[in-house]
């Protein structure tokens, strides 16, 4: 990484930064101390490398929810979260990822986010980026995983590509052939939740670069196409884009802030922990645009 070309304390602070390229997605970042401000060139030089690497790994950083919050903001201004009942009390904008809050099947914990997924598609302007803070961890798994789909998209045939370039899905709370299963609302709380059409092929609004933008969980098929084969076009490329090749496997460490950009990464959370083993993150969103097709 490149350090800015300044001369006064500012630089000293932006100089210590160090970015590790992992070999197929995202960096780790170490030479800062998140509980402290940073000033506008660390901001600025951070950015850039989230827009470069979407995945972004902060270790050692044992931050408090406001601490986090101030983290996070480095990349953007913090939004709702959309499932209230699992936000802080004190610190609405901060939700959790508890494994007191997850039902068991068989013996064997449900987790939210299992499965392949971009957070809150449905949202008309879905979030930009999700941080989570890692506060306790089980002894083994409950690993997050990225793909990144921007190379997904890349590695199409030109003939794939342009059949997608106009192509639109709708995204819901709940797609009726969801392969997860989502939180259970209320009548009231499901009317105020969004869905919107979203082109399959996105736009970042800071490369320029176009990545391939699925939820499985949530695409209602295709618009114009018939509904067996507007799900099987989403169920080929979900596979294309989820090969290992793609991949990057994060093993959690408490003190952990991981922090991804939802326009070039998909991701999925793992149950394959001890249920009985305490896992609990701090998790939150950033305010996002609408997503522009890449025409």
């Amino acid at each position: 990484m490149r350090p800015a070309s300044k001369s006064n304390k500012e630089s000293d602070i932006v100089n210590t930064l160090q970015c590790k390229v992992n070999e197929i997605l995202g960096a780790e970042i170490s030479g800062i101390d998140l509980t402290q401000p940073v000033n506008d060139a660390t901001r600025d030089e951070l950015n850039a490398l989230f827009a470069q690497h979407a995945v972004l790994v902060f270790r050692d950083q044992p931050l408090t929810p406001p601490q986090f919050m101030r983290g996070a903001e480095i990349f953007g201004r913090l939004m709702e979260q959309q499932i209230k009942k699992f936000v802080l009390p004190d610190y609405p904008l901060v939700g959790s990822n508890s494994t007191k809050d997850l039902p068991r099947k068989n013996g064997k914990l449900q987790v939210r986010g299992e499965n392949y997924h971009t957070d809150h598609s449905n949202d008309l302007a879905p979030p930009k980026a999700t941080s989570l803070m890692a506060v306790q961890i089980p002894s083994d798994g409950g690993d997050t995983q990225f793909v990144d789909v921007r190379r997904a998209y890349d590695d199409l045939s030109e003939t794939q590509k342009t059949a997608l370039q106009h192509l639109r899905s709708r995204h819901v709370h709940e797609s009726s052939r969801s392969p997860r299963s989502f939180a259970k609302l209320s009548p009231t709380d499901m009317a105020k939740i969004p869905h919107t059409e979203q082109p399959l092929v996105i736009k970042h609004p800071v490369s320029g670069r176009p990545a391939l933008y699925l939820n499985t969980g949530r695409m209602e098929g295709i618009e114009g196409m018939d509904a067996d084969a507007g799900f099987a076009l989403i169920d080929e490329l979900y596979r294309h884009a989820t090969q290992p090749q793609y991949e990057y496997r994060h093993q959690w460490r408490v003190g952990d802030m991981v922090i991804w950009d939802n326009r070039s990464v998909m991701h999925q959370a793992n149950a394959d922990y001890d249920p009985e083993e305490y896992r609990y993150l701090y998790r939150v969103m950033l305010q996002g645009d609408k997503l522009e097709p890449f025409v």
